[in-house]
């Protein structure tokens, strides 16, 4: 959080907000539109498909609230090993979200994404996002309901390098998903 400093300089005093680089301010910020909720909801996606826990964590405050699944976290520290162990496990892992609905400091995103375990099975996992932010863009409580489906490889629809998505690549509508 940001720490307040009181210097005096002559007569006059001056107050210099200092922020822990962690919790630099993440535009756009709240109350969203459609256009600075799509850029928020694509950030993410990039984001997460860096499969970097330590980038994605800079996107939630350091007192965030998850819910994945039945997985219950609080906190940076909570995001970054459960994305640690959830990319060691899920391999190959690409993504693609789409707005669903926005209202002030909400968003509603739909996902989903598709990886292969260490024996080869490749899975689509389908689910929805409820995001909340602070004042500051930064997502203060995530709660996100997944379900993975058995595909083939040749089931597969996203074929990108690892990566970020190509801005020209098909949307989760676009590909009927």
């Amino acid at each position: 959080m940001a720490n307040a400093i009181r210097s005096d300089i002559g007569s006059q005093c001056k107050k210099v907000i200092i922020m822990n680089p962690l919790d630099q301010p993440r535009p756009p910020f709240p109350p969203f539109d459609r256009a600075s909720a799509t850029q928020k909801v694509r950030m993410a996606e990039d984001a997460w498909n860096t499969r970097d826990p330590e980038t994605v964590s800079l996107a939630y405050s350091a007192d965030s609230q998850w819910r994945n699944r039945s997985e219950f976290l609080t906190g940076r520290d909570a995001i970054v090993q459960f994305l640690t162990r959830k990319w060691s496990h899920e391999l190959d892992y690409r993504l693609i979200k789409e707005l669903w609905a926005y209202h002030d400091n909400r968003i509603a995103v739909r996902f989903a994404y598709e990886w292969h375990d260490d024996s080869g099975n490749w899975f689509r996992s389908y689910g929805n996002e409820n995001w909340e932010f602070d004042d500051h863009g930064l997502m203060r409580r995530r709660l996100a309901s997944i379900n993975n489906l058995p595909i083939t490889e040749l089931e597969r629809k996203y074929h990108w390098p690892l990566g970020r998505r190509p801005d020209g690549h098909p949307t989760l509508s676009d590909l009927g998903l």
